[in-house]
């Protein structure tokens, strides 16, 4: 009795899992039972129905897209509005909510702006002036980048390091009436960081630098003129990137001389500072049909083009390189005694859909 009491027992735990299993499959498509690939363990008929589930799911939204296409086109010829379209799910459309990102309507936001370290350059009081420096032991990289950097930033200077140190190095600016430091880190003869200190009170910020392509290893680029650039700052969202925004600005003038055509764009992606330098030209369609016109005449080519029609184009000038924020400190550069606004960390790594600018 006890023996045929046990394998009772042994048959019903192992139904257990049986039957949650298939109450799940009901409750999956309205009682009817659902057959996943991951259910099957012969590995033939599960690639098989793999396939199909695949080609059916690809069938179905290639009958939405027509059934789409078909709305818009009766939608267009009787004058009515298109529908609306879907907006793909993105990382940067799904990311974590944070409390700090800024609000057009956050009067602490403005008020701090006018007392802050940049207040001063950015309200024309004073003049940018940026002093710019390598590590002490650096390689011929190093030296390269800020040649170019020199030809971004207008009313900027370069010094040796020598042996001097970093904080003699801001003293000796804050003297002679700088108002930023750069200071460029090579590691194994290439450029690997970016440390940008704002005088006379900070705050400074060390950057991660990759991905660097200098001017002259740039296919077909451009050369800049000495006109002052325009600058463009993408999706500095929140508090910290609102201040690390302000602190890249302070380091041009603000009155960009739009004759010159020369454009610097800061673009932040998923918390990565994606650096450009371009001209661009703005040109006429109707203009460049009338060049064209001549050229194409023999050939019968007669290109179509609309009147009013405006478009641009874009010449790369160089450097180019991507900055990643490892931490900004208050104040001037001081290791031993500063304290930091933010730092990151390895825990912050969490989530791919948390961002901090």
């Amino acid at each position: 009795m006890g023996n045929k009491r046990k394998e009772r027992e042994v048959q019903s735990d192992d139904d257990a899992p049986a039957k949650s299993r298939t109450k799940k499959m009901d409750k999956a498509d309205g009682g009817k039972p659902q057959l996943l690939p991951s259910m099957i363990k012969n590995k033939d008929k599960r690639s098989a129905l793999y396939a199909k589930l695949k080609h059916e799911k690809k069938a179905e939204k290639k009958k939405n897209a027509k059934a789409r296409a078909a709305l818009e086109s009766r939608a267009l010829e009787l004058g009515e509005e298109l529908p609306p379209k879907k907006v793909p799910r993105t990382i940067e459309n799904t990311r974590e909510a944070d409390e700090t990102v800024c609000r057009p309507d956050d009067e602490e936001l403005f008020a701090g702006n006018d007392v802050d370290e940049f207040s001063k350059v950015l309200n024309h009081e004073r003049v940018p002036k940026v002093l710019m420096t390598t590590c002490r032991f650096n390689s011929t990289r190093g030296p390269a980048l800020i040649k170019d950097l020199l030809t971004v930033i207008p009313n900027s200077e370069y010094y040796k390091r020598g042996t001097y140190d970093l904080k003699k190095i801001v003293e000796y600016a804050n003297n002679k009436e700088f108002t930023s430091v750069i200071v460029v880190h090579t590691s194994r003869r290439e450029p690997d960081a970016l440390l940008v200190i704002g005088l006379p009170n900070g705050p400074t910020a060390h950057f991660k630098l990759s991905n660097l392509v200098l001017h002259k290893d740039l296919k077909n680029h451009g050369n800049p003129t000495g006109h002052k650039p325009e600058l463009v700052l993408n999706n500095f969202t929140t508090r910290l990137g609102h201040r690390v925004g302000r602190l890249i600005q302070s380091l041009f003038p603000q009155d960009p001389e739009f004759r010159g055509r020369r454009v610097v764009t800061f673009h932040n992606q998923r918390d990565f500072i994606f650096f450009r330098h371009h001209r661009y030209t703005v040109e006429n369609k109707a203009d460049k049909h009338d060049k064209t016109k001549d050229k194409n005449k023999d050939a019968g080519v007669w290109p179509k083009t609309l009147k009013g029609d405006i478009y641009a184009q874009l010449q790369e000038c160089g450097p180019r390189f991507t900055l990643k924020l490892r931490s900004l400190q208050y104040g001037t550069f001081d290791t031993k005694g500063g304290e930091y606004e933010w730092t990151h960390k390895a825990e912050m790594d969490t989530s791919r859909r948390r961002f901090f600018l």
